[in-house]
């Protein structure tokens, strides 16, 4: 098949590509390379930073690009809000896309404002998500709520209905997505996809148990509230600082893709974010390469992927009701150093079992044949 893969995060599509690739599709990823991160993509979709830059990548998506943007037969979208245009202007683009290629479907993985209306409201769907923990605000919420009026402005709730009303398919990256899209996407027409991680690339490298442990906690800058970094950071900064001569930590900001990849290679331990029922990006490339990851691993997610929860977890599951629990666990992982190595070949396994790109590809294939 011919296949258009429109927009990404975090090499979310510029990964499935791959997988695609040695299925044997023909795959065009079209995106803006998530900005700083410089993830790679066939044809640039990103906007200059200026106030004439979504005049000009309109401009150039109707005429430079529109004809490289038809003829697929099917088309996968990074979330509703696929290039970075104003809603107005991504509704007729969104249309035009369905009207010159076959199947359109849609790729969750990022929020949305039917994702706000649900998880930042109901706690009955998700325990706890980044706006909300056992129905109540979290810090995040409660800073930015302005955000939430954006999420739930007419312009934005607009396109994300016609998005979900008119797509052929829908494919979930998280447990926490999926059970959110369950509660109005119909069966039929969704699907869990999981995250693509190259296996092939990103190989299991044993943890040597000698030396400090070295701690990496990487977050977008701006970002660092919506993953509950700014309640887990001052927790390891004080582990690392208690246990001096023991514990290196590293804090890692909006560093280009490859380089973060290699400043991942020298951690044995990766922590990610708070409000998560699922290992993300991050987690599952570091468990790929045999790192231990702080991240989301909750017991619904384990049973959701048909996975035993490990005996020798490779995820210290993040619990936003008691972050401050962080502190025990990194204690006793510290004191666990002969079963460092095998956590961290349990983890790679993990990934090869559930995340491998082409396994993930081949999901996306069965969601194509549905649609």
């Amino acid at each position: 098949m011919k296949v258009l893969l429109m927009g990404d995060a975090s090499a979310y599509h510029a990964t499935l590509a791959r997988g695609l690739v040695e299925l044997g599709h023909d795959v065009t990823v079209a995106s803006n390379g998530g900005n700083w991160m410089g993830t790679a993509r066939n044809i640039d979709t990103s906007r200059r930073r200026n106030k004439l830059g979504g005049a000009l990548l309109w401009a150039r998506l109707n005429t430079l690009l529109a004809s490289k943007l038809k003829g697929y037969d099917v088309v996968q979208l990074c979330t509703p809000t696929f290039v970075e245009l104003k809603p107005q202007r991504i509704k007729p683009l969104f249309d035009r896309l369905k009207r010159n290629n076959g199947s359109i479907c849609l790729s969750v993985l990022a929020t949305d404002t039917q994702y706000i209306r649900l998880a930042a409201d109901r706690s009955d769907i998700l325990r706890y998500s980044e706006w909300q923990v056992g129905g109540e605000p979290t810090p995040y919420a409660q800073r930015y709520s302005e955000r939430l009026r954006e999420w739930h402005s007419h312009a934005l709730t607009d396109l994300c209905q016609h998005v979900y009303d008119h797509v052929d398919g829908v494919a979930t990256a998280l447990y926490e997505y999926h059970k959110v899209c369950e509660q109005f996407v119909p069966q039929s027409k969704l699907m869990y996809a999981g995250i693509p991680i190259d296996c092939s690339k990103d190989v299991h490298q044993s943890i040597s148990a000698d030396g400090p442990l070295r701690i990496m906690l990487a977050c977008h800058k701006g970002r660092e509230i919506e993953k509950g970094v700014d309640r887990m950071l001052p927790i390891v900064r004080q582990f690392a600082e208690d246990h001096r001569g023991e514990v290196e930590f590293d804090f890692v900001q909006n560093v280009p893709y490859e380089q973060f990849k290699q400043l991942m290679d020298r951690a044995h331990v990766v922590v990610d974010q708070l409000y998560s029922y699922t290992p993300a990006t991050t987690a599952l490339m570091a468990m790929r390469k045999g790192r231990i990851v702080v991240s989301g691993a909750e017991k619904e997610y384990y049973d959701f992927v048909g996975e035993p929860h490990p005996e020798k977890v490779p995820i210290i599951n993040a619990d936003p009701a008691d972050p401050n629990r962080l502190y025990a666990d990194l204690e006793q992982l510290l004191a666990r150093r002969s079963e460092w190595a095998e956590m961290g070949r349990y983890g790679a396994e993990f990934v090869k079992r559930n995340n491998d790109a082409l396994i993930v590809a081949r999901r996306f294939e069965e969601l194509w044949q549905r649609s």
